[in-house]
């Protein structure tokens, strides 16, 4: 009887000092989030590296580019932890990755992105996910990748995902992440600045989503004393109820529309996560609309404003599954349009295209568009 009671005893005590031992844990990693947690300050001024002394002329053609190049993780294989999908038939998916599978992976997909987009010799070209010192994609800086690879062209980063180290998933976490987006231009940048945008800020949400912002490249016109107010965006993916997603818009639209009234033309463009082609059900697929699927309603876009998109080929595939072809070259992932332009209505739109990269390096494809300054 009194071994029982000392077995049970000893039980208990160990139960109880596992129990503290994982509450202590817990509570000391909630505690280091905690501490290094910060927002990156609103309006901040952007270094706008090798500036350019030429300057954009009306009724003269340019190119420009957008690609949100996924920190170098999304080979075709890849799948991400956080979405989740379904197929036509009721058989749940879920993706499992969290970061790239190999430093090789991370060198293969930057150096692929990049070239996907130098082959059209852009005149302006906007990147997203852009990795600069992360876990997930092996240190890898594909900032000054980037910025060796187009070494005619000027520069300006802004972060927009800054963490400690993220213990999730378990089983591979995803780590410490430096991330943002980047603009390079032939032509003269006057100045730079990072805007935030609103966004979750509950517990723990704060700690795992994005710092959004949308960045701003005022850009001189010849001969005038009006700009192309060109912008970088990354709009948020998950957002339940689309609360979050709503407040970017308008903050985004509101500005855009500040900047039009004062005569200057104003362009848009990058991951907007948001259907900017009504492309929701254009593409075959086998798969089910997924959740994070939004769309953008016509009445939220300011007058001045229109769309540019092209539906040529999707710009972004579901994650929740490998990428696979059916035997008559369709897609079984879902796919859509979530990458493009919004421009004010003195700017000239004369093509819009998707590349078609296949999917091969990241899990969107770039979208490139021609268009002049109409005087």
């Amino acid at each position: 009887m009194h071994s029982v009671k000392r077995i049970l005893k000893i039980t208990g005590i160990f139960l109880l000092c596992v129990i503290l031992g994982l509450v202590v844990i817990v509570g000391g990693y909630a505690l280091y989030l905690t501490c290094q947690f910060y927002r990156i300050a609103d309006n901040q001024t952007l270094e706008i590296t090798q500036n350019k002394e030429a300057m954009l002329n009306t009724n003269q053609e340019y190119t420009i580019t957008t690609y949100n190049i996924g920190f170098g993780a999304y080979s075709q294989d890849f799948t991400f932890f956080m979405d989740a999908g379904e197929m036509k038939d009721g058989t749940k998916t879920q993706g499992t990755g969290s970061r790239a599978k190999s430093k090789e992976t991370v060198e293969r997909n930057t150096l692929g992105a990049i070239r996907s987009v130098a082959d059209h010799n852009a005149d302006i070209m906007l990147f997203q996910e852009v990795d600069t010192s992360s876990h997930r994609s092996y240190f890898i800086n594909q900032y000054e990748s980037i910025q060796s690879s187009f070494t005619n062209y000027s520069s300006s980063f802004a972060s927009n995902f800054h963490s400690g180290y993220l213990f999730y998933p378990l089983t591979s976490p995803h780590g410490t992440v430096n991330a943002g987006v980047a603009t390079l231009s032939k032509y003269k940048v006057e100045s730079a600045v990072r805007r935030s945008f609103p966004i979750d800020e509950s517990f723990p949400n704060k700690f795992f989503d994005l710092d959004r912002c949308f960045t701003i490249n005022k850009m001189p016109i010849e001969n005038s004393d009006k700009y192309l107010v060109l912008i970088n965006l990354h709009m948020s993916a998950y957002d339940e109820g689309g609360i979050i997603r709503a407040q970017q818009f308008e903050l985004l639209m509101n500005y855009m529309s500040s900047e039009y009234a004062q005569g200057n033309y104003v362009i848009a463009g990058g991951d907007w996560n948001h259907d900017i082609a009504d492309s929701i059900n254009l593409f075959k697929t086998d798969q089910k609309v997924p959740s994070w699927v939004a769309e953008i309603n016509d009445t939220e876009i300011p007058a001045g404003f229109s769309l540019a998109s092209a539906t040529n080929v999707p710009t972004c595939r579901a994650t929740d599954i490998a990428y696979t072809k059916n035997t008559d070259g369709s897609l079984v992932n879902y796919s859509i349009v979530l990458d493009g332009y919004m421009v004010s209505d003195n700017v000239k739109v004369n093509l819009v295209h998707n590349i078609d990269t296949d999917f091969n390096y990241s899990d969107h494809n770039p979208a490139l568009m021609k268009f002049e300054l109409i005087q």
